[in-house]
């Protein structure tokens, strides 16, 4: 049996519930070979994972997941084998954060003008150490400790997803800019979660843009989606690749889905590090 990889997971430097190090553990007892940190917008975690997949004997692959807004809805790119000590990538990501933080505001914003009474400062409140990149979930946290909600689900449902009564999208880098961000820091860049867009178009032009793989194993797409991405990626040699998006605990039950439940193997990894190096020079 083929080794395996989670290649799409989140702790608390972004928006998850569990430490880099927790994450590790959780692989290691998944029997995982290989686990990738990709928080949103910033690689703060991966030294802590780092630290502890050499302790464990988990590879970390050091990532980040990239926002962009495409077609007027959020897009993700997630980068795997970037630069996580460099001083330049850290400072675009920096930008990419700042985005975040006005996006925040607006939201907040929107939610107020709908008669809930809920405050930027207290949902940074929520959200532990000094790097406080805050995205939808903490939002999503505060609704249901006002009681405005009963769940996540219902708060993306509700308010803060697409087509949520709060939803906002201020301006963004693009997906083909995120693409390009990647690439040139010399990392391998893959689309997440394809099948949450509802926008075969733009995956394909994305692809033709320039993807060096396409996330097919991914809690939130569906059978049908795993096949036409998995044709997709053979047709244009792209790499495809499996993650489960675990975020932490909310609540009892694992957000997205649970650390290890969705993988891709180890020769994917291989194949991701040898896009990485041959990029690096």
């Amino acid at each position: 049996m083929l080794l395996q990889a989670d290649l799409h997971t989140h702790t608390k430097a972004s928006d998850g519930t569990c430490e880099p190090a927790e994450n590790v553990r959780l692989a290691k007892e998944a029997g995982l070979a290989a686990l990738a940190i990709t928080d949103h917008d910033t690689v703060a975690g991966v030294a802590e994972a780092i630290e502890a997949g050499a302790r464990l004997g988990v590879e970390i692959i050091p990532g980040v997941e990239v926002s962009s807004v495409g077609n007027g809805q959020d897009i993700h790119v997630l980068g795997y084998f970037v630069p996580h000590e460099d001083q330049v990538f850290h400072e675009r990501l920096v930008g990419l954060r700042e985005t975040r933080h006005k996006r925040n505001e607006l939201l907040i914003a929107r939610l107020q003008e709908l008669g809930i009474p809920i405050t930027l400062a207290n949902v940074y409140r929520r959200k532990q150490g000094t790097d406080k990149n805050i995205g939808r979930p903490h939002i999503a946290e505060e609704l249901i400790e006002l009681g405005v909600v009963a769940t996540i689900e219902e708060a993306f449902d509700k308010y803060l997803g697409k087509g949520g009564a709060a939803y906002v999208n201020p301006p963004r880098i693009s997906p083909q800019e995120a693409i390009t961000l990647i690439k040139e820091a010399g990392g391998a860049a893959v689309l997440a979660h394809p099948g949450l867009y509802d926008d075969d178009e733009l995956v394909r032009e994305l692809i033709v843009f320039g993807l060096d793989g396409i996330e097919v194993n991914h809690p939130d797409n569906d059978e049908l989606q795993k096949l036409r991405y998995s044709k997709w990626a053979q047709e244009h040699g792209l790499v495809v690749t499996g993650g489960s998006d675990f975020h932490g605990w909310r609540g009892e039950e694992p957000f997205h889905a649970m650390l290890g439940s969705h993988t891709a193997s180890t020769e994917v990894v291989k194949q991701l590090r040898e896009i990485a190096r041959k990029r690096k020079g």
